[in-house]
């Protein structure tokens, strides 16, 4: 088991759900953590309860992946002692609505594409540069069972996660010979905001989970914890993580009997 005490785990998307869950990980197993998002008032209650339950250092910045210009400045602008990534956790992502294409919104997909994917990739390429430099670095891409699978409605959000699926492989590839490791994780049904943001809509998010036993954001994170800390020589490139109630990306065994679709 390799030690990450010390280390620097940057992570995107950490005010709530499984960022906020790998912020509290990592920072539990002697990490200093720098928590990037949006609500900038979320990271920094984190950054102090951090600070105060596992006493390492917490640095909350305020960052919309979706914006190439701010990604690449606040990279650059980082501490002089946060300037070594040695973790980085793309998790931020999201989906908005389980409408139809011929339904959707392209506001919408955009909103989607420029979260999941081109913020990913902002990312790793502002911050890749400084693992190459050292020949160290470890990079966990947060995906989805919805880059392996389909469902009816999930169409951009699919494809988005497709599109991590196919980013880890190909980085994979691009750092080949490098000690630079890359790691997926794809979460089946987890429990977080992720649905009342998909739907705006608390009471349908809830009635979702409400006849299965879904995972929930520690499940996720502890899968991260495991691949940073596997030692050096060993890159779990992928895992594929499910509720026991879920077959695929379309199929619940809901506790009123049998596999039934994701949103029946």
């Amino acid at each position: 088991m390799l030690s990450i005490k010390n280390k620097t785990a940057f992570i995107t998307g950490a005010s709530s759900g499984i960022g906020k869950a790998c912020a509290e990980q990592f920072a539990a197993a002697g990490a200093k953590v720098i928590l990037t998002a949006r609500r900038i008032d979320k990271i920094e209650q984190l950054a102090t309860d951090i600070k105060q339950k596992y006493g390492v250092d917490a640095l909350a910045l305020q960052l919309d992946i979706q914006r190439k210009d701010q990604v690449a400045a606040l990279i650059e602008g980082l501490p002089q002692n946060w300037q070594q990534i040695d973790i980085l956790v793309n998790n931020a992502g999201l989906a908005l609505s389980s409408d139809k294409i011929q339904a959707g919104d392209p506001s919408n997909w955009d909103t989607v594409i420029n979260t999941n994917l081109n913020g990913l990739l902002y990312v790793t390429h502002a911050i890749l540069p400084q693992m190459l430099e050292r020949n160290s670095g470890h990079i966990v891409n947060i995906g989805s069972i919805a880059g392996h699978d389909y469902y009816p409605g999930g169409n951009i959000y699919c494809a988005t996660k497709h599109a991590v699926k196919a980013i880890s492989k190909c980085l994979r590839l691009d750092l080949a010979g490098t000690a630079i490791r890359v790691s997926e994780i794809d979460p089946g049904a987890v429990e977080t905001e992720f649905s009342e943001v998909r739907w705006q809509d608390k009471n349908r998010a809830k009635e979702f989970y409400a006849d299965f036993i879904p995972l929930v954001a520690d499940d996720i994170a502890d899968a991260a914890i495991y691949c940073a800390t596997r030692p050096l020589h060993v890159d779990v490139a992928e895992m594929i993580i499910f509720p026991t109630a879920q077959a695929s990306a379309n199929h619940l065994s809901r506790n009123e009997g049998g596999a039934k679709g994701m949103f029946d």
